[in-house]
């Protein structure tokens, strides 16, 4: 998903959480709020669509009665450590679903977190939101699914609670999702999207 420029919410720039939480309660559109700034996000491409569709499918029926289980972007995510509130693509969380304060209908501490991205979203899914996301006390794995090509970054905490980069290019690779001991083959996760 896109996030462009800031917005103004009831004719303000600068609004608070409270604020943000009700407007988007109305809203049609889904907003991302950082430091007191709403931004809108943009609509996503029919290959995001598919490529959703084909993981967050394989995530829900291979998680199923397990104590993991998978979201979409419908699902709202909150970072207390920062501000943000944002919707990433597919959030799996584990144990008990704890809402934030205080709204029930969003979510804290998720364990895996997996962006779809495409060009215009590529370097703010890379680089400001994998910072802000690092803030995360329970996130394992930080996912990063390319929409225009065969490629994905897998990044994972270690032992030593560094973050490194695992990266997929070939169709015939197995992404490992080991914080919900996950194997899925890139071929699933691409069909139907005549990605070469």
């Amino acid at each position: 998903m896109e996030v462009r420029d800031p917005i103004q919410v009831y004719d303000k720039k600068k609004v608070s959480a409270e604020e943000y939480l009700a407007f988007e309660r109305q809203s049609r559109d889904k907003h991302e709020f950082l430091q007191n700034e709403v931004f809108a996000i943009a609509g996503v491409s029919l290959r995001h669509n598919k490529i959703f569709a084909n993981l967050f499918g394989i995530l829900a029926m291979r998680l199923r009665g397990k104590p993991c289980q998978p979201y979409g972007s419908d699902l709202r995510i909150h970072i207390p450590e920062n501000t943000l509130y944002t919707y990433p693509d597919i959030s799996i969380i584990c144990g008990d679903f704890i809402p934030a304060e205080p709204d029930p209908d969003t979510a804290v501490l998720p364990t895996v977190l997996i962006e779809i991205v495409s060009p215009s979203t590529r370097n703010y899914d890379r680089g400001g939101k994998f910072k802000l996301y690092r803030d995360i006390p329970t996130l394992k794995e930080y996912i990063l699914i390319d929409s225009e090509a065969i490629s994905i970054e897998s990044f994972r905490l270690n032992s030593t609670n560094h973050w490194e980069l695992e990266e997929y290019k070939d169709v015939s690779e197995t992404l490992t999702i080991s914080s919900v001991e996950l194997n899925i083959l890139l071929s699933d996760i691409y069909e139907g999207t005549k990605i070469q």
